[in-house]
């Protein structure tokens, strides 16, 4: 079992998502909750609609006069007129019902998201044996959407806009692809939901205070402390300050005279210690903040700037332990755990 299956339930949705949506909105969540997911969705007769845009009801409208005024006046040239702008639209709407017609989507990869914050997902578009234009690309309720032209027999990635509302495990959102070409009398379109399934990682706090002290290892079945290697530096030389060093052993007279207090400027008497190859542990207790959310934040951007520095760390939130460790595996398993406890 991962990190991420034996996770607590998820995040409550924003303040702002409380309210009771409207009938439209209503309409769409119950159309979506029908559709079936599917993994590669393509285009056809069954799952294309075809609704007039603004221009369109207004030449329905203007037909309609031509129309009455050709029957109450008798007037040939009115019928030919009448009957001529009807079939060019009726041809139009054709050709952009023929535009998505074949198509294929599907998504091209996973991508990285942060809850809150924009991201683009990768979907690929089949176009088929005909060129496809002014095609219209977005999650569904997203404006504005993407714009794409593309050339017969191509596969073309796009990077649609999304913003995930929360951290956790995710589903894909559904997507709206639309055309109006040729003619703009008509809006073409389809609603696919994928079948695929994303975690979203909490968003990290864009300025976190710094790392807590390493501290030795502390004592979980399994993990042992690290010790310090043995090294032929005399006990009493100084040395540079090295992330993990006691605070006892910083030679702080000499560091009180220093122009700013960023550690990495500041002396410490004798080798390393124990504490500077033990492991660093990133605790929910040392946020000192009461929001979950805000906690899971300031974590985040701590295993962030613990694995950018190359350091040892584990992670203790909610329940759930991660022993230390190090490189990309740890930093995404302690990512899993933030997104999911």
């Amino acid at each position: 079992m991962s990190w991420a299956e034996s996770a607590v339930p998820q995040t409550p949705p924003p303040p702002g998502s409380a309210h009771r949506p409207g009938w439209p909105q209503r309409w769409r969540q119950r159309w979506l909750q029908r559709l079936p997911a599917r993994p590669v969705q393509r285009l056809q007769h069954r799952n294309l609609y075809v609704l007039p845009t603004r221009p369109g009801w207004m030449l329905l409208g203007t037909l309609l006069l031509l129309l009455v005024g050709a029957i109450n006046f008798q007037l040939n040239l009115g019928y030919a007129l009448t009957f001529l702008v009807a079939g060019s639209a009726a041809a139009g709407v054709w050709a952009a019902h023929s535009n998505l017609r074949g198509m294929q989507l599907s998504l091209a990869g996973t991508p990285t998201l942060w809850a809150g914050r924009p991201a683009s997902l990768p979907v690929q578009l089949h176009a088929g044996a005909r060129a496809r234009l002014a095609i219209e690309l977005a999650v569904v309720g997203a404006h504005p959407p993407v714009l794409l032209d593309l050339p017969a027999q191509t596969v073309t990635t796009a990077a649609v806009p999304w913003t995930p509302s929360r951290r956790g495990r995710l589903p894909a959102p559904p997507l709206s692809i639309a055309t109006r070409y040729p003619l703009g009398l008509c809006r073409v379109w389809s609603w696919w939901r994928p079948q695929a399934e994303w975690l979203v990682y909490p968003a990290p706090e864009p300025d976190a205070p710094p790392l807590p002290w390493i501290t030795p290892a502390h004592p979980t079945a399994g993990v042992a402390p690290w010790t310090a290697p043995a090294t032929d530096e005399p006990p009493d030389q100084p040395r540079p300050w090295q992330p993990g060093d006691s605070p006892r052993r910083v030679l702080w007279k000499k560091a009180a005279h220093q122009a700013d207090d960023d550690p990495r400027h500041w002396w410490v008497r004798g080798h390393a210690s124990g504490n500077a190859a033990a492991a660093l542990w990133l605790d929910e207790r040392d946020c000192a903040l009461t929001d979950p959310e805000a906690v899971r934040a300031r974590l985040c951007a701590w295993v962030l700037r613990a694995d950018a520095q190359g350091l040892r760390y584990g992670l203790r939130v909610g329940g759930a332990i991660v022993p230390p460790d190090h490189g990309p595996a740890q930093r995404l398993r302690c990512l899993e755990v933030l997104a999911c406890h």
